[in-house]
């Protein structure tokens, strides 16, 4: 299945599954209480977003100081903002996923399961030469190069005018 099929999946199911939970619960506790909660769920996402946020970015600057690639930082920083944006949607479950994400361990343990598997491209971050370039089935352009010295002939000499 492809990733256009994936989202457009979740972009129909998703919307379902909340409406389904906000009717559930909004007939349990009632429509005032039920806003109220999602409200409350939303101003304590955005609290603990922007407290881990903060953390992440001090810790990558941290790692950079040190000259280091701060990947799982990345990693942790790109769920991080996953998390703000379903905690800022509306519903019960996309609050339960965004509060997953902002769990340190779950999300620490998830960018290097991310980086360990072939999610990413490992020979990205591993150039030996920083400005190789390659082909699109890896071949090096290294024979398409020529190297010389050129003159332009069209540039006006300097003339003095009297």
């Amino acid at each position: 299945m492809n990733p256009f099929s994936v989202f457009l999946l979740l972009l129909i199911i998703v919307p379902v599954v909340e409406i389904y939970f906000l009717i559930q619960v909004g007939t349990a506790i009632g429509a005032f209480p039920t806003v109220v909660l999602i409200l409350a769920t939303a101003v304590l996402g955005a609290y603990l977003f922007r407290m881990q946020g903060l953390a992440t970015v001090q810790r990558i600057q941290a790692i950079l100081s040190r000259g280091e690639i701060p990947a799982i930082e990345m990693i942790e920083g790109a769920m991080l903002l996953v998390s703000g944006a379903l905690l800022l949607t509306p519903g019960f479950v996309t609050d339960v996923v965004g509060f997953i994400c902002l769990i340190p361990s779950l999300r620490r343990k998830f960018a290097e399961f991310v980086l360990e598997s072939q999610f990413i491209s490992q020979t990205s971050f591993q150039a030996k030469d920083p400005f190789q370039q390659t082909g699109r089935r890896g071949d090096s352009l290294d024979d398409n190069i020529i190297e010389g010295e050129f003159k332009r002939e069209d540039e006006p000499s300097s003339t003095k005018n009297d």
